[in-house]
């Protein structure tokens, strides 16, 4: 499969192939749609950078810009300057994946990651994930706003702890005494 480098987005251009993508494992956007059925997907899809880099890292994708092929090296090097933290959070990004869980960019709600079990349309994302640094200090401020959040929204938070060779992973649930 081809895509296209386009700003910080790849775009997959041949609609036969970005409805295979989408349909089979949920990657990208099709383009316009809002709230795509796999069914009506005629159009074709964007993928966001991390979601590239898996694909081309898992030789599913073949990038191109200007004509001339990307690199795996190359486009780590436009990711790490696109993301911030890039290589903690692509870990993260790959470890739910290679669990065959569906996951989305979570700038909606404000942290990493929407992490879905069947995907889009077929569930509601029931994760939310911030990937810290083992460094990272996280306030009780920063736990109560995330588990506002994600109370409000009925989904679980989840702090995701990138280390050398795992990702550990730290949820929060919140009840009522």
């Amino acid at each position: 499969m081809h895509g296209e480098l386009v700003e910080n987005r790849i775009v997959v251009w041949d609609v036969k192939k970005s409805k295979e993508l989408f349909s089979e494992s949920y990657y990208g956007k099709p383009i316009g749609m809002a709230k795509p059925k796999p069914e009506e997907i005629d159009v074709p899809l964007i993928l966001d950078l991390i979601e590239g880099f898996y694909l081309q890292e898992k030789d599913q994708l073949v990038i191109h810009k200007s004509k001339k092929k990307i690199t795996k090296p190359q486009l780590l090097e436009i990711c790490r300057k696109e993301y911030h933290n890039f290589d903690r959070k692509y870990q993260v990004y790959k470890d739910f994946r290679d669990k065959n869980y569906i996951v989305n960019p979570g700038i909606k709600f404000g942290c990493d990651f929407a992490v879905y079990q069947r995907g889009p349309g077929i569930d509601h994302a029931p994760y939310l994930v911030q990937v810290h640094n083992k460094t990272d200090a996280v306030t009780s401020t920063g736990v109560v706003l995330a588990g506002r959040l994600a109370t409000s929204v009925k989904k679980h938070f989840i702090l995701a702890i990138p280390g050398a060779d795992k990702v550990n992973y730290l949820a929060l649930d919140w009840w009522r005494a």
